[in-house]
């Protein structure tokens, strides 16, 4: 049956819970004297990751590491930077919020492209699709891992879903490498990002970019090592770093939105219309994680402050910590829930326990 690209519609009651939230926003920008965009913390950032990857490539590819022990920790590590500067430098970029000049955004946006992925389609995919209409089946394309993990109730079953809280760190760890090799390729030729959302047709520049930077891709992180570090070395290599890449960017994503407490809109009714404001409805299906710690809000470009990245996404990430502690005054007086677990380790917790609840549900 062909898929509706009909888009669903939210509530069209007065938005007084945004406009609040606008309010004390503007204040903080007002109070601070601070753009909105990225600044000189973002900035170094971008600079010590770009070096920190140079230096792991140059280091495993060129001067290989007689250790094998060594090399595998390097490109755990690699793996790792991967995913933070997706979450830091690409990111932003993408949402327009790394500079008030729009070039630096797209090329800071590119950086994508440079790691397997295509922002283009990002953009429709994440932008779009997710930002507007988080956790509502069949729109959000971040909570379709049909068939191997369902993640609410209004999914279909399988036998196997009983076990998926077991395995499903280890399904994570090959998002990235499915991410560019499999889904963006989907994407490209069938030309839907989602059951609800046809694709408009790219032009021929995006073509272009398409292919070339798959291509670039490839040749940099696996036909360059290839000749230089040899076939099963490299091999093995790739493998570990789009393992830590993919486990690393799944379980961010997973513990802003597939949680316990995290709220679902599992069919469509046959207007397409989401009962709730807009605004109520992205906190409601949002959840923030260990806010308090330094190392994390460092290395995941404030994705942990997912409630105010989904409230304000073209704010910079820098800005997230002071806008919390406002936001979360903003809740308590519209008796909106603002979901914060305080660690990284409570929050995979509870959506591990999510995952075998919904597992074991008929």
């Amino acid at each position: 049956m062909k898929a509706s690209s009909v888009q669903p519609k939210f509530s069209q009651q007065a938005p007084e819970f945004f406009k609040r939230l606008r309010e004390v926003t503007d204040a903080y920008f007002a109070e601070s004297g601070r753009a909105r965009t990225g600044d000189f913390r973002l900035y170094l950032k971008t600079g010590i990751l770009i070096a920190v990857l140079v230096a792991l490539y140059v280091t495993l590819v060129f001067f290989t590491p007689a250790s094998g022990w060594v090399s595998l920790g390097l490109c755990a590590l690699l793996g790792l930077t991967v995913a933070s500067i997706g979450f830091n430098v690409m990111h932003d970029g993408a949402h327009g919020s790394y500079s008030s000049r729009r070039w630096v955004n797209e090329v800071m946006g590119l950086s994508l492209n440079f790691l397997g992925g295509n922002v283009y389609l990002w953009k429709l995919k994440h932008n779009i699709n997710h930002h507007t209409f988080t956790n509502v089946e069949g729109v959000d394309d971040d909570i379709d891992i049909k068939p191997w993990i369902r993640v609410h109730e209004g999914q279909e079953r399988k036998w196997f879903h009983r076990f998926q809280h077991v395995y499903g760190l280890l399904l994570y760890g090959l998002t990235y490498l499915f991410w560019v090799f499999y889904n963006d390729l989907r994407k490209y030729f069938t030309r839907r990002i989602a059951d609800h959302t046809p694709m408009k047709p790219l032009t021929v520049k995006e073509h272009i970019v398409f292919w070339a930077s798959k291509l670039g891709y490839v040749g940099v992180f696996l036909v360059l090592p290839m000749f230089f570090a040899g076939v099963v070395n490299t091999l093995i290599g790739y493998g570990v770093m789009v393992f830590v890449a993919g486990l690393v960017i799944a379980i961010v994503f997973q513990l802003a939105h597939v949680v316990g407490d995290a709220e679902f809109v599992e069919k469509l009714e046959d207007d397409h219309r989401i009962e709730a404001e807009w605004a109520v409805h992205q906190v409601a299906t949002t959840a923030n994680f260990a806010t308090h710690n330094r190392v994390w809000n460092w290395l995941f470009g404030g994705l942990n402050f997912q409630i105010e990245h989904h409230l304000f996404p073209r704010i910079s990430h820098v800005h997230y910590p002071e806008l919390s502690r406002r936001f979360r005054a903003v809740c308590a007086e519209f008796n909106v829930p603002y979901r914060e677990y305080p660690t990284l380790r409570s929050a995979l917790r509870a959506h591990l326990l999510h995952l075998r609840r919904v597992g074991m549900a008929a």
